[in-house]
Order: structure tokens, then sequence, then C-alpha cells
């Protein structure tokens, strides 16, 4: 049986065919696309505008502030109540003996201790004699005056990230590109492991802040290694094996669990009863959390004198502080797919600090340690960070008494385990290698400088890098020459794609930037450079002929006195390379053609009976360049400029520039900028590469010439 396959087995390609003819720039904006006439609005009409009011905009509004009423009311509670409600217990008991965040605990505790130094609290004591003194410190009130000064430094940074979120200053999270996130965030990552040895081995060291505060902490750590509690090392040992163990076993079947193990709520509970049960702190010396003070503080007004001494650091705690979270928010965006608004973060920061801050309490960012527990834990949602606030008051009011025995090296054990999914990242640096050496530089830039010199510094560091690496880009562009794919209106890479030919006599430049102060003279310089056509050049190759034609023209005269001749130069159009060539010609009374440079022919006499015809060779092969501005997303005044000047001097030298592929928003800046006057016109400008092609084409086509009888 034969087995015929009809056309409609087969699917139809899709065909191209657009028959149109060749458009410029002129043409395109009076006669085809008719620019609408745009009457400016009044000052008061775009107040009215920004002020108008109705009910979508007002529930809009009280919606991008309040976002949780926009999931709040579906939210799924068979699917999500439980893993919520594990890791709120989880994240809550974590957060009771440490503070949110090492490194903001790190840059207030700096601040307070220079505001409120131990000499500024010591008393003199007399014993028995006036000879005899005793010197100690006023610790009660040295450090009530010290919470004093962590209040008014979390009210004023509070005020800062508020007014920083209303102006909408959010937007620069766009600056703190993934690879900066990621390398600041590993770094964060490196601060909270160093800060939790001493906890791991049970030992004593002193806390530093400020550049090298890494390196202080752990040469810390290992010169006084020696004295390495064992049994808090056991107990931090196995939890963290624990902890290990049972996130494998979540992973490797988190299919066929009804539930996630809670594993830190597990060991959180065992570390407590064994602790209380073998009396560690007191028969072991392990250090546990201790007392929990209870109740909470009456509201009060923070002390404002204080505030003038404290701007320079509150500006720096709320900037690292809004990094801190909107870098973590970005990462479980990523791998959870939903979007982060910069602008929201700083206002639910800044009103968290202001308000709380009259409630005695502490400046407040996001934990990656807890942040990592609560997601790992299966949270979902922010009911999970609602229940831990309630775990931290149920506590703090009533049950602190029942978490005194819990180990430190327990809540050590819990924080490094989960801080692997941070150093997972390094893991960047080998594809960041094979994929782009720029992003793998900022990658480290962040992570090296914030290890170093701590966070805040760190990030200006890692910022102003990564700022200086898209100017590095823009002044160190790709230039190409593109060919024509046979047969087709597609230009590419010749260097690097066999189909694509360059058109005889035209150089089509492309480089992927834009062209402003920075990099203009950089564009030009690359575009003499990839044509071959450099007009400085050619103009003093013209003139070296020149000269050498007056020579020999002077020279035939002297030896032919007895019967001059008039020697003249005329000027003939190479009709396949469209180059200039000088030509010679002398002799007697004859006709011949001379052929002019806008491709006429016209007939002239010749004086003498004998010609004489030299074609010297020609300046250059190329006639026209095109120069391919698609990529280009803005120009400046200097830009600009810089053009135009190049025009010039390749007209000087007989090469024509046509520009291709601007879009409408670069057009309207040149014209702004007055480009079109003087040598560019906008008949020089053509909305694609093929345009340009066809134009040039059609122009240097060989003219008609008559025989000559």
């Amino acid at each position: 049986m034969e087995h015929v396959t009809s056309c409609e087995d087969a699917p139809p390609s899709l065909m191209y065919r657009v028959e149109r003819p060749v458009f410029n720039e002129a043409y395109l904006y009076t006669q085809l696309l008719h620019p609408r006439e745009r009457i400016p609005k009044t000052i008061r009409q775009r107040l009215a505008q920004q002020l108008h009011c109705s009910s979508e905009k007002a529930k809009a509004i009280a919606l991008s502030f309040l976002p949780i009423l926009t999931w709040l009311p579906s939210y799924p509670v068979k699917e999500y109540l439980f893993g919520d409600l594990v890791s709120g217990l989880s994240t809550g008991v974590m957060q009771l003996p440490q503070g949110t965040f090492a490194v903001i605990s790190l840059m207030i505790g700096g601040v307070v201790v220079r505001e409120a130094p131990d000499s500024m609290f010591t008393i003199q004591a007399l014993n028995g004699t006036a000879t005899n003194t005793t010197v100690f410190i006023d610790t009660e009130a040295r450090d009530a005056r010290r919470v004093h000064v962590a209040v008014v430094l979390t009210t004023l940074v509070g005020v800062i990230q508020l007014v920083l979120g209303l102006l909408r200053f959010g937007f620069v999270a766009i600056y703190l590109t993934e690879p900066l996130v990621r390398g600041f965030t590993t770094a964060a990552a490196v601060h909270v492991f160093i800060s939790q040895l001493k906890y791991l081995l049970g030992i004593q060291t002193p806390r530093f802040s400020g550049p090298l505060s890494a390196l202080h902490s752990v040469t810390a750590v290992f010169s006084d290694i020696t004295s390495t509690n064992v049994t808090t090392l056991i107990v931090g040992v196995v939890c963290m094996v624990v902890l290990y163990c049972v996130k494998d076993l979540n992973e490797r079947f988190k299919k066929k669990l009804p539930v996630p193990i809670p594993g830190e709520i597990i060991v959180v509970m065992v570390s407590t009863g064994i602790s209380y049960g073998l009396s560690l702190s007191e028969n072991y010396q392990v250090d546990v959390v201790g007392a929990i003070p209870s109740g909470l503080l009456p509201p009060a007004i923070p002390d404002f004198s204080l505030l003038p001494n404290l701007v320079t650091d509150s500006i720096a705690i709320a900037v690292v502080g809004f990094s801190m979270g909107i870098s973590l928010a970005k990462i479980f965006a990523l791998k959870h797919g939903y979007s982060v608004d910069g602008n929201q973060e700083l206002i639910a920061l800044g009103l968290c600090n202001f308000v709380s801050s009259f409630f005695h309490t502490f400046a407040i960012t996001c934990s990656m340690s807890r942040s990592l527990v609560q997601e790992s834990t299966g949270g979902n949602t922010q009911i999970a960070g609602l229940l831990s606030s309630m775990v931290v008051l149920l506590v703090v009011v009533a049950i602190g008494f029942v978490f005194q025995p819990l180990p430190q090296t327990a809540l050590a054990a819990i924080i490094m385990v989960n801080l692997l999914g941070m150093f997972k990242q390094f893991r960047d640096i080998p594809a960041l290698w094979r994929t782009s050496k720029i992003e793998l530089a900022i990658w480290l830039v962040a992570f090296v400088a914030s290890v170093l010199l701590g966070l805040d510094l760190g990030l200006l560091v890692a910022l102003g890098f990564a700022i200086l690496s898209v100017i590095y880009r823009t002044q160190s562009p790709k230039s190409v020459i593109l060919g024509q794919v046979l047969d087709t209106g597609l230009y590419c890479d010749v260097d690097e794609y066999e189909k694509a030919a360059e058109c005889t006599g035209i150089k089509i430049f492309h480089s992927n930037s834009s062209i402003y102060f920075a990099n203009s003279d950089l564009y030009l310089n690359a575009l003499k450079e990839k044509t071959g056509v450099d007009p400085v050049h050619l103009q003093a190759i013209r003139k070296a002929r020149k000269r050498e034609l007056k020579k020999e023209s002077a020279e035939r005269e002297s030896q032919n006195h007895k019967s001059p001749q008039k020697m003249r130069a005329v000027v003939k159009l190479d009709v396949e390379l469209g180059v200039t060539h000088e030509v010679v010609a002398g002799g007697g009374s004859q006709n011949h053609l001379e052929v002019q440079g806008n491709g006429q022919v016209a007939e002239t006499h010749t004086e003498s009976d004998s010609e004489e015809t030299r074609f010297l060779e020609p300046l250059c092969p190329v006639h026209t360049l095109i120069l391919d501005w698609t990529p280009v997303n803005f120009i400046d005044s200097v830009g600009a400029k810089a053009i135009k000047l190049v025009i010039k001097e390749y007209a000087a030298v007989d090469v024509c520039v046509f520009i291709a592929g601007c879009s409408r928003t670069l057009l309207a800046e040149l014209r702004t900028l007055q480009f079109f006057t003087g040598v560019a016109t906008p008949e020089m400008v053509f909305p694609t590469v093929h345009d340009a092609v066809l134009h040039c084409r059609r122009r240097t086509a060989p003219p008609t010439i008559p025989a000559i009888q």
C-alpha cells in the first residue's frame, strides 16, 4: 500500500513578505508617521492629575501599604497552616537568647559604647581614710544610659527608613544585582558563622566591630582554642549531626512525608531537657541562655537630645539594615517565584523601628539565620512570623524560665546548619567563571569587601564596583562589521558567521553601546579601526598625490615647451566601487566623456589631437559607511557633535555616512540636540540597515553612458 503525505501533514513554513519603497527618516517623519500634536500640560493640570482621588486609587494605595489585605482573606489553611505553625515555633525559640542580626548588633554596640563609655560612670568610694579610695563603675546607670542611646538610635533609624520609603528610595534595590546580592549574603553568612564559633566551642572572646573584625574574631577564637569546653563542643556537634540528618531526611522523603520533621524544635526541647536533668551549667560549665527578663516596660518618649550625635550612625545602620533585608528577600523571591517592592520594605522596616522604639526596643532588620530556619522548616507566609513573635512575647511575659537551661551551643548548632544553604552559593564562582567574568568579579568583590571591611563599608564598595563595571562595559563594547545573509534582510557579524558577506564598497559598523561623553572618542576610534577607513590618513594621501601630479605636470610642460599642452585633472567615478580616481588628460583636440561626481555624463573637449590618460590608484575601496544604531539607547550633546564631526571628515574624502536602526526615542533626542543641521540631515537616517544598504546600492549603480559615435 502506498502512503502519500499531504501538504496538510507538514506544518507550513511562515513566510515574511514585505514589498515597500526604501524609507528614510525625512519621509517617515513627514509623510508616513504624521506625529501627533501634543499640548504640554500646565503645572496645575499635572497637580490635579496626581492629586486626583477615587475609590479605586484609594484602595490601591491602601493595599500597597498593607499588602497583607490582599492575601490573608484567601489564606489556604489546610495547605499552609501546619508549616507556618512549625516554622513560627522554631524561629521563635531561636529568637529568645540573641539579637536579631549580629552585624547590626555590633554596629549599635559600637555606638552605645562610644556615647556611654565606662569612664562616664566611675565612682570613687572612700575606704576609712581620705587617702584610700576605691574606683568602681555604676553598671546600673551605665546600662540604663546605653539603653537610652540604643532606643534613640532605633527611633532615628526608623525615621530615616520611613522617609526613604515614602520618597520611593527603594529604587536603589535595582542596583543590588544578583551576583552582588549573593556575594554580599555569603559574606554575611561568614560573619554570622564566625560569631557562633565561640558558642560552639564554649570559650569567651571579646567582640570586635569595624574593618577586619571577622579576622580579629577568628584570631581570638583560635588563640584561645585550648580552653575549649569539651562538653559544650560535644553537645553542639551532636545537635549539628542530628539537624543535618533530619534536614536530609526531609529533603529525600519530602513527597512521602505528610509534614516536615521539625528538627529545630526537637533539638531545642531535647537539649533543654538534658541540660536541666544533668545540670550541664553547674557541673560542666556549659553556657546556657540563663535568666530571661520577664514583663514589658511601659512606653516612654526617647531622649531626643542625643540625636545630633547619632545621625551618621543612623544612616549607616538604616542602609545596611535595608540592604540585608532586600538581599535576602530577593534570594527567596527568586527561589519561590514572587517579586519584592523595595519601597514597601523600607516603609515596613521604618514603621517597625519607629513605633517600637517608644517601647524600648532594639533596631531590627532581617535575620539571615532565622529567615533560613523559617524557610527550611516549612514557613510559607507572614503567619509564621506572627507566630514566632507571639512565642517571644509569651516567653518574655510568662514562661521565660522554661528556656533558661537551653545550651547556647545548641542554638549555635541550629544557626550553623541552616547557614549551609547560604554557603552553597560558593558554587556560583565556577558557574560565573564559565558565563560572565564581570559578574564573577562583582560577586568576589562583594564577598571579599564585606568579609574584610564589614557589611556597611563592604556594601558601599560592592555598589561602587558594580557601577564601575557598567561604565567599563560601555567603554569596552563589542564592535563588529556586519554582512548580509544571502537572500535575506538580515545582517550579522562577518567574522563569526560564514554566510554573512560584506556588501561591495559598503562597511556596516555595529557597536553595542550608547554614545555619550565617556565613550564617544572610543566609538569613533573603533569605527576607524574596524572599517579600515581613516579620513585623516586618506586626506594625507590625497594631498601627497596632488603634489606629485602637480610636479609631473610642470615637468611635462617644460619638456614640451615648443608644443604646449594644457593639462587638467578630471574626476572619474568608479561605478563598481564608487571611489574617486583622479584622471590626467592631455593632448589634441578631440571629444571624450567626463563622468562627474554626481554620476552624470558630460561631453568635453580637449585642445590637442594627442591625449595621454593615466588613472591613479583609488584612495579607498569603501565609498559608504552605515552606522547600525539598533543597540544605541541614548546619545548626549558630546556624542552628537562627535558623530557630526566624523560625518564631515568622511565627506571630505568622498565617503558617505548613513545611520540605520534608530529608535523613535533616540530620534527625538537627536532632534532636541539639533543634530539634523549642516552635514547631518534626516535623509541620511534609515529605519533599518537593509533600507540603508538598498539606498546605497541604488546611489552607486552604474550610470547609463550613451554610445560614442
